[in-house]
C-alpha cells in the first residue's frame, strides 16, 4: 500500500510515518506537511534517509485548495491525517486557526480522495471530542456522546462528523480513530511531558494548573502508530476505533514521577490558575479494536516513560532548538500568565 500522510512532520506523524517504511519494504509514502511552529523541518529530511527511494516529502497546507490539482498528479493508495492543530492553549487563544485547519483542511483532504478514485481515509482524532468524565464515570466508547469543552476539541469534534457525512452520503471509504494522550521522543516541549522534562533539566518552574489532579489516559506514540496501522489495514469503512494503554494517572503524580527519574526536587512544580472549562479527566476503551482488529499495546508506562526521558537526556541540542526564539516569546507572554497568578505551593510538593 502506497499512502499519502498528511503532517507527517509532527509528533506523531513523523513516528507513523518512520513506522510505516519499516514496516512495509514495499510501500511508498508521500509526506505533506505545513511546518508550522510544531513541525520541525530536519524530521522531513531524518525520514528521507531511512528510505529514499520510497519517501518524498511537500510543504503543504491542509486547507490550501491548491492542494487538490496537486494531488491529481500523485499515486497513492490511502490518507492517512495527521495534520492539526493540536495544543488546548493556543485554540483559546486563537480559535480561528484551529477552526481553519482542523475543519476545512479535512473537508479538502476528503474531496481529495473522493476525487482520486476513492481512497482509504484514515482520520486521526482525539479522546478529548468526548469531554469530561466524573471520576466513577465508565471509560469512553465510540458510540459514547460528544462533548468537547473547548475550541480545539470541537474543531476535532467537527471534523469527525464530517467525515462520518462523507463516509454516508458519498460512500468513502472513511475511518476514524481516538486516542488518548501520546508520549514518546520528539514531541514539541509545549505538551507537558515535554516541558516537563526540558523544565526540570534547565532548573526551571513546572507550570501546573490548578490542583494538578486531572486524570489523562497515557499511550507511548509507537504503540498508537501500530493501532492506527491496524486500522488502515484492516478496519471496516465508516467505523470509529478508541486507541488507549488504559494508562490512567493523575498528572501531579506523572510530573513527581518525572522528577524522581531526573532527580529534581519537587520544589520545582508552581501551581498556577487553572486552564478555562479544563476537562477532568479522560479515558477510552478501546476493547473494540482489540476484538475486531488485534491490536493491543506493547509498551507499559513505566518502560514508555524510560525511554522518553532517556531520549530527551540524549537529545538536548534538539529540544533547545526548538525552544527557540518563536516559542519561547509565546511561552513567557501566555503560558505562564495567562490563566491567573501562582498559588501557594501545597506543602507536600515542597520536597
Amino acid at each position: 500500500m502506497n499512502i499519502l500522510v498528511t503532517g507527517g512532520c509532527g509528533f506523531i506523524g513523523s513516528h507513523f510515518v518512520e513506522y510505516f517504511l519499516k514496516t512495509y519494504p514495499e510501500s511508498k509514502v508521500i509526506n505533506i506537511d505545513k511546518l508550522t511552529y510544531a513541525a520541525h523541518p530536519d524530521m522531513a529530511k531524518h525520514l528521507g534517509t531511512l528510505a529514499p527511494d520510497r519517501y518524498s516529502f511537500f510543504q503543504f497546507d491542509i486547507a490550501d485548495s491548491n492542494l487538490k490539482s496537486w494531488a491529481k498528479n500523485q499515486s497513492f493508495d490511502a490518507i492517512v491525517n495527521f495534520a492539526a492543530e493540536t495544543h488546548v492553549d493556543r485554540s483559546i487563544l486563537d480559535p480561528d486557526s484551529f477552526i481553519r485547519t482542523n475543519v476545512l483542511g479535512v473537508q479538502n483532504l476528503l474531496a481529495i480522495a473522493r476525487e482520486n478514485g476513492n481512497k482509504r481515509f484514515v482520520h486521526v482524532s482525539t479522546d478529548e471530542v468526548y469531554g469530561s468524565l466524573k471520576p466513577s464515570d465508565p471509560t469512553s466508547v465510540e458510540t459514547s456522546q460528544l462533548d468537547p469543552n473547548s475550541p480545539y476539541a470541537a474543531s476535532k469534534a467537527s471534523a469527525d462528523l464530517i467525515a462520518l457525512a462523507n463516509a454516508r452520503t458519498y460512500k468513502q471509504p472513511v475511518l476514524i480513530t481516538r486516542c488518548t494522550n501520546n508520549y514518546g521522543p520528539y514531541q514539541f516541549p509545549e505538551k507537558l511531558l515535554p516541558l516537563l522534562i526540558a523544565n526540570a533539566l534547565e532548573d526551571k518552574p513546572i507550570p501546573v494548573y490548578g490542583d494538578g489532579k486531572q486524570v489523562r489516559d497515557w499511550i507511548y506514540v509507537v504503540d498508537h502508530c501500530r493501532g492506527i496501522d491496524a486500522v488502515l489495514q484492516k478496519g471496516r469503512p465508516g467505523e470509529i476505533y478508541n486507541i488507549s494503554s488504559s494508562g490512567e494517572a493523575h498528572n501531579i503524580d506523572v510530573i513527581k514521577k518525572v522528577l524522581d527519574m531526573l532527580h529534581k526536587p519537587h520544589s520545582l512544580i508552581t501551581f498556577v490558575g487553572d486552564r478555562p472549562a479544563h476537562d477532568r479527566r479522560y479515558g477510552l476503551n478501546s476493547s473494540k479494536i482489540k476484538q475486531e482488529l488485534g491490536w493491543s499495546p506493547k509498551t507499559t508506562f513505566e518502560e514508555g516513560l524510560k525511554k522518553t526521558v532517556d531520549w530527551y537526556l540524549s537529545n538536548v541540542d534538539w529540544w533547545k532548538k526548538v525552544r527557540g526564539a518563536e516559542y519561547l516569546k509565546y511561552y513567557q507572554s501566555n503560558y505562564e500568565n495567562k490563566f491567573g497568578s501562582e498559588s501557594k505551593k501545597p506543602k507536600e510538593v515542597n520536597s
